[in-house]
């Protein structure tokens, strides 16, 4: 049996790492990707940068002898941008946010659907995206964060078109909406909004590690059912409830 092979965006720290080392424990060969590469295990692409998705992919593509069955979108961006920044400040800090969080994400899905039409077996699952967007895509975020929330509100609009278009192709898409979780880029906004004080809003009383956001996407991408295409799968201790 070939080993199936996973694209790990983002995945050198935090929720990546943990997403990384989940699906290698459950058998998959993983590609990483980081803006900088630290080992042999992951591609170097930086997402501000226009032409690093398509990079990326044809290099991933490449190392897994042309066959990649999941996409993880998790490389993503999360800086204040505040509104009394100067207008080409904030527009450049919007623009570098979309690009990193939405864009490059919507490049990669792109590529990786393309790729499964032209090989995949029709009648059969021919691949899966798993996207990492956030709470903040369904409630929004702080005043200092409308772009990213935007960026993760557009990957939820974007996997569910995904889901609806391609689900009769065997493509299926599904996505992971995060509350606070416990990585470097979310200890400097707990920090930022009163730190433990927080928690006060989390029913469960503590934010999510990595692994259990990592747990959450290993079944999306190996064990959800087909029929679960286009589900947004909420992990925030109860502090949004659909």
């Amino acid at each position: 049996m070939i080993q199936p092979v996973a694209l790990v965006t983002g995945s050198s720290r935090g929720i990546g790492a943990a997403i990384a080392a989940a699906l290698r424990a459950r058998g998959m060969a993983v590609i990483g990707h980081a803006t900088r590469a630290t080992d042999s295990a992951t591609i170097a692409a930086d997402f501000a940068d226009p032409p690093a998705p398509q990079m990326l992919w044809e290099a991933a593509l490449d190392r897994a002898a042309g066959r990649i069955n999941v996409l993880v979108n998790n490389a993503g961006l999360f800086a204040a941008n505040p509104l009394e920044a100067s207008d080409i400040a904030w527009l450049d800090d919007w623009e570098d946010t979309l690009r990193i969080n939405l864009t490059a994400a919507a490049q990669l899905t792109r590529f990786a659907v393309r790729h499964w039409l032209a090989t995949g077996t029709p009648g059969e699952i021919r691949g899966r995206v798993v996207h990492i967007s956030s709470r903040a895509g369904h409630r929004g975020d702080s005043p200092d964060h409308w772009h990213y929330a935007a960026a993760k509100a557009g990957m939820l609009a974007m996997h569910k078109t995904v889901a609806r278009g391609y689900a009769a192709d065997g493509i299926l898409s599904f996505a992971v909406a995060p509350g606070f979780t416990a990585t470097a880029m979310a200890e400097n906004y707990l920090a930022s909004r009163g730190g433990p004080g927080l928690l006060a809003n989390i029913p469960l009383g503590k934010v999510a590690s990595p692994a259990e956001i990592a747990t959450i996407a290993a079944f999306c991408a190996l064990d959800a059912p087909p029929s679960m295409t286009g589900a947004v799968l909420d992990a925030n201790g109860a502090s949004y409830v659909r």
